[in-house]
């Protein structure tokens, strides 16, 4: 794969997907992603959409090395993901990668505080800075007076907040959010996408996998469709965030890749 490189040698995207295919072997072939090619700069919010086994949960997965292409190349802030052997993947997951799950994952055993901890002791954050950082997101995400309590006494809204504190804590490079709004209610899920979207704001890049039209269309600043493991649209919004999706100024789709 040639990539696209500034003055000083380094890739102009943040991810990169090239000539991607992915093939699960069973009786039969299925056939996954077919002929992905995808650039994401650095601080876009793009949110992947589709119908059930249209493919993007394998793209996601793809990103996050827990899957390999069957062909083709995946790159994420200048690593070739689908090179990597599996003590250098779960370097890059520690290290550059956030994960928002759409039932949260917390250890119900342990505290919000220590929830949020977790990830910066897994990858050898020094004790004060991790804590430093905990109590900033705590703060950011209006859970301060939480920090104490144990999941099981949250709402569904607070776990995700706690979630997205958790994936924030090792400043990663790119935020992965998988329905982060799928067991919430209407309300609960505005809330984290408008939680996303400010975070988004300050330069953090995220990728959404979500099937809700409307939450992707008023919050994300791209959109792309899948069918059958192919994208079959992407779409850049022309139009601040936060709106909803009949105030959208202009919606430019561009030729599918």
């Amino acid at each position: 794969m040639s990539h696209l490189t500034d003055q000083h040698g380094h890739s102009t995207y943040l991810i990169e997907l090239s000539n991607v295919n992915k093939t699960y072997n069973g009786s039969t072939d299925q056939v996954a992603l077919s002929d992905i090619t995808l650039k994401i700069p650095a601080g876009q919010f793009t949110a992947i959409m589709g119908a059930s086994g249209s493919g993007k949960s394998t793209l996601l997965n793809l990103i996050a090395g827990l899957d390999r292409p069957t062909k083709g190349e995946v790159w994420v802030d200048g690593i070739r993901v689908n090179a990597l052997g599996e003590a250098a993947l779960a370097r890059y997951r520690r290290k550059r990668l956030g994960f928002v799950f759409q039932f949260f994952n917390l250890l119900n055993q342990l505290s919000v505080l220590d929830n949020i901890l977790l990830p910066a002791q897994l990858a050898g954050l020094q004790s004060k800075v991790a804590h430093q950082r905990a109590r900033q997101l705590l703060d950011q995400l209006g859970i301060t007076d939480k920090a104490r309590v144990y999941p099981g006494q949250l709402s569904g809204g607070q776990r995700q907040r706690v979630a997205i504190a958790r994936a924030l804590i090792n400043q990663p490079s790119v935020l992965l959010a998988d329905e982060p709004t799928g067991a919430l209610d209407s309300r609960s899920g505005d809330a984290v996408m408008e939680l996303l979207a400010q975070i988004n704001e300050k330069g953090q890049t995220i990728v959404l996998v979500t099937h809700d039209a409307r939450l992707a269309a008023a919050y994300a600043t791209r959109i792309i469709s899948l069918r059958d493991g192919r994208i079959v649209d992407d779409s850049i919004l022309q139009a601040p965030q936060h709106q909803a999706p009949s105030d959208l100024l202009h919606l430019h789709s561009e030729e599918a890749v």
